[in-house]
């Protein structure tokens, strides 16, 4: 045989074994499921994600604090009204005293009388301070308030128009320092109390006047709230 057969012959057999060999990768790739490289493959590319994570909303605790009272205190939250639509609210032990909700605040001075002792409110009023004479009843409701009381007091829209002095001495009785500064529409919230020793940290009035150049609500200056933890009566 001649050298051109022999050659012929080695590129009839080169031809069959690439057939072979691609025949062979064919079958093998038919025999891996497709699920699980298409998985593969995502996993490859979500490598450059950065994982978020979410944290959890924190959880509110009584009167909506963000932490809790310690024991044998009680909880409270003042907030004043905001403009003439935003009502002022008073939290005690995570039960709303006065709020809109309720049908119990109105412009003006908005009070709630709690027992000291027990925790338990006593009665809840509110005063229009913009029309009427309703400063004498004021007065009247707070010295009748009995001793080892927690008086809290917020205002709405306006709370000084017809405030009388002998109201705002009562009022600075119960351990008041603004009271005597409260002017025309300033959101005021006061922590009082008959017998009651309050610790010195805790927050117990706040004072913001209107101001036509930083009002919030136009006429009407922002609300503003205090809250903490009342100590029980170990007396």
């Amino acid at each position: 045989m001649g050298s051109g057969f022999i050659n012929y012959i080695k590129g009839l057999l080169l031809i069959f074994a690439s057939i072979c060999s691609w025949y062979s990768g064919y079958l093998l790739a038919q025999s891996i499921p497709h699920e699980p490289l298409s998985n593969a493959v995502n996993t490859v590319l979500n490598l450059g994600e950065k994982t978020v994570l979410k944290s959890p909303f924190p959880k509110r605790q009584k009167c909506d604090h963000r932490t809790s009272c310690p024991p044998n205190t009680y909880s409270y939250r003042l907030l004043s009204g905001g403009g003439k639509d935003k009502y002022a609210k008073i939290c005690f032990e995570n039960e709303l005293l006065i709020s809109e909700g309720k049908g119990n605040v109105a412009r003006g001075i908005n009070v709630a009388i709690v027992n000291y002792k027990t925790g338990k409110v006593i009665d809840t009023k509110y005063f229009d301070m913009f029309q009427g004479d309703n400063s004498g009843p004021l007065t009247q409701f707070i010295k009748n308030a009995p001793q080892k009381s927690l008086i809290l007091m917020v205002t709405h829209d306006d709370g000084s128009r017809r405030l009388k002095n002998d109201t705002k001495n009562a009022v600075e009785d119960l351990g008041s320092k603004e009271i005597k500064n409260i002017q025309f529409r300033s959101s005021w919230v006061f922590l009082g109390g008959k017998g009651v020793d309050f610790p010195e940290n805790i927050q117990r009035e706040k004072i913001n006047h209107s101001d036509g150049s930083r009002n919030r609500y136009m006429d009407w200056p922002a609300e503003i709230q205090i809250e903490g933890c009342i100590p029980h009566d170990t007396s």
